[in-house]
């Protein structure tokens, strides 16, 4: 799945839980993109990557982002 095929699912996560979390896209083509790839580990695109408030990584998907796996990730404590 390319990011534009992602882009709805990401979309529909981002409006669901509006409050509880801040979704970042990150263009790995440019510069600043580039720096938080090699920071993050993104290989490919597209990655999807979870954070808590504490910056510990909660989920990581790589191509199709699973909205029910998002859901059972902010779930657990």
């Amino acid at each position: 799945m390319g990011c534009m095929a992602a882009k709805p699912i990401v979309d529909g996560i981002e409006r669901e839980y509006g409050e509880r979390l801040r979704v970042i896209r990150v263009n790995v083509q440019d510069a600043a993109g580039q720096a938080m790839a090699d920071r993050y580990r993104f290989e490919f695109t597209p990655t999807f990557v979870l954070f808590d408030a504490g910056g510990r990584e909660l989920l990581r998907t790589v191509g199709a982002v699973d909205p029910a796996a998002v859901r059972r990730a902010l779930a657990s404590p």
